[in-house]
């Protein structure tokens, strides 16, 4: 290099600059973050004998490095900076703790080597004066080697033999400087050697005898001192290249210069290059010139005796210390993958395994010696890390993503440590025992840190109770299932994929803890206390929350794992008992409550806005009371004691039904029976009653209470009516909050997993369906009512006596529209159809009762059909009320057995007597009423058109078909 020196700084004062970094060294650095637990993370090699430091081993490295470098790419001086450049870096160093980094490659370009060197100079905080001197020697060894290159050479001795005192600034510089060349070699060579000396080789002691002379040197006088050295350096040159061209890596690395032959400070030395990859200003951050760096390490790789499965495996603990030390995730990320990658490809090659197998060393401890392999010595010390905290994860981890790589690099850990015991030298171990021993690991996890999380909650639940007016352990069963409930829903994840059973194991482990601190309580207990309640209660909410978790561990239905380890808390035993006695008290109170309040029931509406009965209001309410206090009484609930509860109720239910409706009567008291048979005459006689077998005209009111019908008016049936849709919506309110409450106490109630929505809550079908049977019958009563009794005058007696003209229709609709008035202005909205609907059916069977049974008084021509036609008409749109009403098609189909009567009226007497005639059993006819639906050849419809047809030949017919006598009845005939 050719420069000026106005231009250049003297060799001198970067001399000079050796000292002051020295001093820096040994001033406390300025920590950029908070260190993390680093405790016993320490790989297991063995210790350095002579007192190589850390800053010795980067150093050195770095040495290292150069020589590597220099041998194959041939290494270039740095330029040398001006002189205010110096001094400026010198004081931003003491300013700031740190190496400057102004010339850190700051270009998006690839860097060159220069640029290279430098960045990892910056980040290992090489001072600059120490990397000139270094790269300067050597190209002088380089030089006078002979052309041998760099890196074949003993790079401390050769440093030795050309460096002297005279390149520091003053003597205490260069002593520390030749004491740790002396200690690289002494340790290299001597302490841990991977091919021991044989006892009467004698090298090992003449070595230690001229190391110590070496460093006895310093102090004699100064020609005394210079000529020792030089003697012991010659002598130490032909001892250890005889030691370092020994055969000792299996022909797996290129025989070079074995300047370090226990394998142990290679990787040391590894370690402190592969930390140039982190940011000096932000410690836990990659250089972006990560790639390039790493390509440039490569180079030293043949010196220290470095593979790529040892360079991950280096990688891997480097980057997991740095870790630990800055908390920054990516960095384990990437010693994730380092490692992935190790034990994926470590075993491949015969003669990697080969080279792997002579990388062990012997660690003292308080155990005894141990001997390593070398991927015991990186492992072992990161699993142990990992495993401490893993064992007391609950608490290790806030957030469970953050456990998640960690937990994947104990596995992997744990995997490479069995592999490494199991292996005969050839195979790995078996896929059936690694899962094996994965499961026994996570076993191990769960089972320590649910022990340390469950003494913690008996801690805390100690100090809150003596606080709290509740039992121990009513609050310790409700802080367990929090804990579980953390523990699994956050880890159980992520523990399920390395142990399908880690929640199921998880839930065995708390449930039996819990059992050692319950099992003595549930001796004791004798007696139903509000204590006993409340632990009864916990301890079954905790047990059932525990056996669904359990059981969740598997897709096939009612799989129980660890069934043998748990023994249940049978709290059932104690409670089903005192529930089913509690439960059988309720439901008689609410019996009795039924009958008191029907007894005093006077249907009447509670208001315009309530139209139904007072009784329901009073029944639920005591329903609702009992429900309550049930699902309050803080004990563990079974199916079988909730469906008692259930039953009893609906049971109450039924029978309110059953005695709104029953106390109407029957529906066939209402209806009179129909008037004897008779058949048209065109005489008029004095009125005489004929009476034939079998046929007599009975009136109804004879024969039942008037004033006690009279009294079921058209509101109070209403409101009967109104009172039962009321109790089916207050069924379905009360139904859901049964089962709300069952499932809230009961999440993962198994009992109730086995009953179908139609089974839940047990009898409230049946209870519906009575409601729903009772409405219908009242509706059709209310109709029947109606239109049998309340209209019977003007309707089934008087309508078309003595003739169409005589009795209109019109005051039939009247009295219809009147009482239809009154049924949608009482009956709630969605009973009004149905309601109306039943009315619509009466009057349709009593216009067919007038039609087919109005007895003597009521014939009709085939002029008087128009009539009938149009009177149904009317009755329809009645029921229709303009679209407002019954649809058309309702309406149709209930009137359409009077529309096929009036059409037979319409027709000529001798078609309907064909038609009686094609009828099979003429002469067996039933003479009495039928309830079926008429039909145009019905035999029981066409005898009676023909009784009440006025002709004559109809009636000739039936004088000597079935000898009906002839009607007496006046009838005034309009000419």
């Amino acid at each position: 290099m050719v420069s000026t020196a106005s231009q250049q700084v003297s060799v001198n004062e970067l001399i000079n600059d050796i000292e002051d970094d020295d001093d820096r060294e040994s001033r406390p650095k300025i920590a950029l973050y908070q260190p993390n637990d680093t405790n016993g993370l320490i790989l297991e090699l063995p210790p350095l004998k002579t007192g190589l430091t850390g800053d010795d081993l980067r150093k050195t490295a770095y040495e290292i490095l150069l020589a590597s470098i220099g041998g194959v790419r041939g290494l270039p001086l740095p330029a040398v900076k001006e002189k205010n450049q110096v001094k400026k870096s010198k004081f931003v160093r003491k300013f700031t703790g740190h190496i400057s980094h102004k010339h850190k490659h700051q270009s998006s370009q690839k860097p060159d080597l220069g640029d290279l060197l430098e960045n990892i100079r910056t980040q290992m905080e090489i001072p600059e004066a120490m990397d000139w001197l270094t790269r300067h020697s050597l190209l002088n060894v380089s030089v006078g080697s002979g052309g041998k290159r760099i890196d074949t050479l003993l790079i401390p001795l050769e440093l030795l033999c050309t460096v002297s005192h005279v390149d520091f600034p003053d003597q205490k510089a260069y002593t520390r400087w030749k004491k740790r060349q002396v200690n690289v070699l002494e340790e290299g060579l001597l302490n841990h050697p991977s091919i021991p000396m044989e006892e009467s080789d004698h090298r090992e002691s003449e070595l230690r005898t001229l190391f110590k002379e070496l460093r006895e040197a310093e102090g004699l006088p100064s020609a005394l001192g210079s000529a020792q050295r030089s003697e012991s350096l010659m002598a130490v040159r032909n001892i250890v290249l005889s030691l370092a061209k020994r055969v000792s890596r299996e022909d797996q690395i290129e025989e070079v210069c074995h300047w370090a032959d226990g394998y142990h400070l290679n990787i040391l030395l590894y370690g402190k290059l592969l930390c140039a990859v982190f940011d000096i200003l932000d410690e836990g951050k990659l250089v972006k010139d990560t790639d390039e760096i790493m390509e440039l390490l490569k180079f030293s790789w043949k010196i220290l005796g470095i593979t790529q499965n040892v360079h991950d495996l280096c990688y891997t603990w480097v980057l997991f210390h740095q870790f630990v030390l800055t908390g920054e995730e990516d960095l384990l990320r990437h010693a994730l993958f380092h490692i992935k990658r190790f034990s994926a490809n470590s075993q491949q090659s015969p003669q990697e395994r080969s080279y792997m197998k002579t990388l062990r060393s012997c660690k003292e401890g308080a155990d005894g010696s141990r001997e390593l392999t070398f991927v015991e010595s990186v492992v072992l010390p990161i699993k142990q890390w990992v495993d401490k905290r893993m064992e007391d994860y609950t608490t290790s981890f806030t957030n469970a993503s953050k456990m998640d790589p960690l937990l994947t690099l104990a596995v992997v850990s744990g995997t490479l440590l069995g592999d490494e015991k199991a292996q005969s030298g050839i195979t790995r171990m078996e896929s059936a025992a690694e899962t094996d021993a994965v499961a026994k690991q996570l076993e191990n996890y769960i089972t320590s840190s649910a022990k340390a999380a469950f003494n913690k909650a008996l801690q805390e639940v100690h100090i809150k109770c003596e606080k709290a007016n509740e039992h121990f352990l009513a609050l310790l069963a409700v802080a367990i299932q929090t804990l579980v409930k953390k523990d699994t829903e956050e880890f159980g994840p992520i523990l399920s994929r390395w142990h399908p059973h880690a929640v199921p194991l998880c839930a065995t482990l708390y449930h039996n803890f819990y059992h050692q601190q319950l099992k003595p309580f549930l001796d004791g207990v004798s007696i139903l206390t509000d204590d006993v309640a409340s632990v009864l209660s916990g301890a079954y909410s905790l047990e059932q929350y525990l056996m669904g978790l359990n059981m969740s561990g598997s897709t096939e239905r009612d799989t129980f794992f660890y069934k043998d380890e748990i023994e249940p808390f049978k709290v059932e035993e104690i409670s089903t008992t005192l529930m089913m006695h509690w439960v059988s008290m309720q439901v008689t109170r609410v019996s009795e409550w039924v009958d008191r309040t029907l007894q005093q029931e006077k249907w009447e509406p509670l208001s315009n806005q309530q139209q139904h009965g007072v009784s329901i209001i009073e029944v639920f309410r005591i329903i609702e009371e009992a429900t309550e206090q049930f699902f309050s009484l803080k004990l563990p609930i079974h199916f079988p004691v909730m469906k008692s509860l259930a039953t009893g109720l609906g049971n109450a239910l039924q029978i309110y039904s059953s005695r709104v409706v029953n106390q109407l009567g029957v529906k066939e008291v209402l209806i009179p029976p129909p008037p004897g048979l008779t058949r048209y005459g065109k005489e008029v006689f004095n009125i005489k009653k004929f009476t034939k077998k079998g046929i007599s005209y009975i009136n109804p009111s004879d024969t039942r209470n008037s004033g006690q019908l009279n009294l079921l008016s058209v509101s109070k049936l209403c409101v009967r009516l109104n009172t039962l849709y009321f109790m089916l919506n207050q069924l379905k309110i009360l139904e859901g909050n049964i089962k709300d409450l069952w499932l809230k106490i009961q999440p993962h109630n198994n009992n109730l997993g086995d009953t179908s929505d139609t089974e839940f809550p047990p009898n409230f079908d049946l209870t519906r369906k009575l409601a729903n049977d009772s409405i219908e019958r009242i509706s059709e009563f209310l109709g029947i009512k109606v239109v049998f009794w309340d209209l019977r005058d003007l309707f089934i007696d008087g309508l078309y006596k003595g003739g169409v003209s005589e009795s209109e229709i019109s005051n039939v609709i009247t009295s219809l529209d009147s009482v239809l008035g009154q049924i949608c202005e009482t009956i709630v909205e969605p009973l009004r159809n149905q309601v109306v609907l039943g009315l619509l059916r009466a009057s349709s069977d009593g216009m067919a009762r007038v039609l087919l049974d109005g007895g003597p008084t009521r014939f009709f021509s085939q002029e008087d059909a128009l009539v009938l036609e149009e009177d149904l008409g009317a009755l329809k749109e009645l029921f229709e009320a303009d679209g407002e009403g019954l649809q058309r098609e309702v309406v149709d189909n209930l009137s359409s057995r009077v529309k096929k009567i009036v059409e037979l009226y319409k027709m000529d007497a001798r078609l309907i007597i064909e038609r009686l005639r094609g009828t099979s059993n003429l002469h067996m006819i039933e003479m009495g009423p039928r309830k079926d639906l008429a039909t145009e050849n019905d035999e029981y419809t066409l005898l009676r058109v023909l009784c009440h047809k006025m002709d004559s030949e109809a009636s000739a017919f039936l004088k000597k078909q079935y000898k009906i006598p002839k009607s007496h009845h006046k009838r005034k005939v309009e000419t």
